[in-house]
């Protein structure tokens, strides 16, 4: 018992302190000492800060990716072949990521380390998300580009980042938003009530009139 008690208090820590400081920032001594374990612990069971990383990541990930494959194919069936609204798609996924961390009671901690993921993920990370979780968003991204064949790919490709952006950005900030909601505006906001309005900006940001070509420079 003592084991499993062990890897799931430094899992546990190292999640946080990742979340709040970053990766580079985050030392293996400030997590053991956190953790109250001895470094020798965290060698044994994880054996680098690189696998301890994945190993945070993986407990999100991994139902994460399996809960959205599912819903996919739950969609796919109900279409029968026939091009999936962006807005359902865009649903779907937002219904997942609810799901996961709901389990630990920590959807804050889950979008500061997908945010992280976006930002710092370099190297190994990198190519850590690619190989374990990439097969999920390749999917995703192909059934978006379905729903909106009038984007070209690399503007397909910034939209979809400013979404991802965005939902990283005001769920992580999700204790804010609450605090200005409550305290400016009277109002008490749960994390349903903020996807509900996230959901028509982000499908109206996708929708959006393509930009203006950039003037070209006048020659001298």
């Amino acid at each position: 018992m003592a084991q499993p008690d062990t890897v799931t208090r430094i899992l546990d820590t190292a999640e946080v302190l990742f979340a709040e400081r970053g990766f580079a920032e985050t030392s293996l001594r400030t997590i053991t000492s956190k953790a109250k374990v001895n470094l020798a612990a965290v060698n044994y069971h994880f054996g680098s800060k690189k696998s301890l990383i994945q190993a945070v990541f993986a407990r999100y990930l991994d139902p994460f990716t399996e809960r959205f494959h599912r819903a996919l194919d739950e969609l796919e069936h109900a279409y029968g072949g026939k091009v999936i609204p962006l807005e359902v798609l865009l649903e779907a996924m937002a219904r997942t990521v609810l799901e996961v961390p709901a389990e630990r009671n920590s959807l804050k901690v889950f979008m500061k380390l997908l945010g992280l993921a976006y930002s710092q993920a370099q190297g190994h990370m990198r190519r850590y998300i690619q190989e374990e979780y990439g097969s999920v968003f390749t999917r995703f991204t192909e059934l978006v580009r379905q729903a909106t064949p009038e984007l070209p790919d690399h503007e397909r490709f910034w939209r979809l980042h400013f979404m991802l952006g965005t939902v990283i950005f005001t769920l992580s900030g999700l204790d804010a938003l609450r605090d200005i909601a409550e305290k400016d505006y009277g109002e008490h906001v749960t994390v349903r009530d903020l996807i509900r309005r996230l959901r028509p900006v982000v499908v109206s940001a996708m929708n959006a009139p393509l930009p203006e070509p950039a003037p070209q420079a006048g020659r001298g």
